[in-house]
């Protein structure tokens, strides 16, 4: 964790957007302790909250607004013709699809705290055909929502977690 924040200490800004950016793609970025270690960073003064907020926020938003155009460019022809290894068949398809109209605008809320599901739901969204409006309200609620409580999380118990040892500080904060 100590190569993530000395990494937004040197570059800043646009280090958080691209992290965000890429781990929202699907790219293997730690999104909750970025944000938690982007919480921290401005406790210390090293960023500005509301600054490090709104980069955190347009960062996610890219990230989605990627996979959801790669989903609606790409999703429908490649589960058709890849479908089937993942066992994911026509019917399987239309049954998600069908489900996604009734559920996708929470789901992708939602999903933005689970994470794995937040990936999954930006290209559902654009293999679904989501309208572009619906899916910009209902993505930007849940990016708003994920990343204010997680920079909040590192602003706030900041102190109490030593970002070198991430994990063994958690478990003594909450036990």
């Amino acid at each position: 964790m100590t190569f993530l924040q000395d990494i937004i200490i040197q570059y800043g800004y646009i280090a958080i957007f691209f992290f965000l950016a890429l781990g929202i793609i699907g790219l293997p970025v730690p999104d909750e302790i970025l944000m938690t270690i982007v919480g921290y960073l401005s406790s210390l003064g090293l960023l500005l909250f509301p600054l490090s907020l709104s980069v955190s926020f347009f960062g996610a938003m890219t990230g989605m607004l990627c996979s959801y155009a790669l989903g609606r460019k790409f999703g429908k022809p490649l589960l058709w013709k890849y479908g089937k290894w993942i066992k994911l068949t026509t019917k399987r398809l239309e049954k998600t699809e069908t489900w996604f109209e009734n559920n996708g605008p929470w789901a992708i809320c939602i999903g933005y705290f689970i994470p794995g599901l937040r990936h999954v739901t930006c290209y559902l969204a654009g293999v679904s055909a989501m309208s572009p409006r619906k899916y910009l309200l209902y993505s930007g609620m849940g990016a708003l929502g994920w990343c204010l409580i997680f920079i909040s999380i590192g602003y706030f118990l900041g102190a109490s977690v030593d970002f070198s040892n991430y994990h063994a500080s958690l478990l003594r904060l909450f036990f």
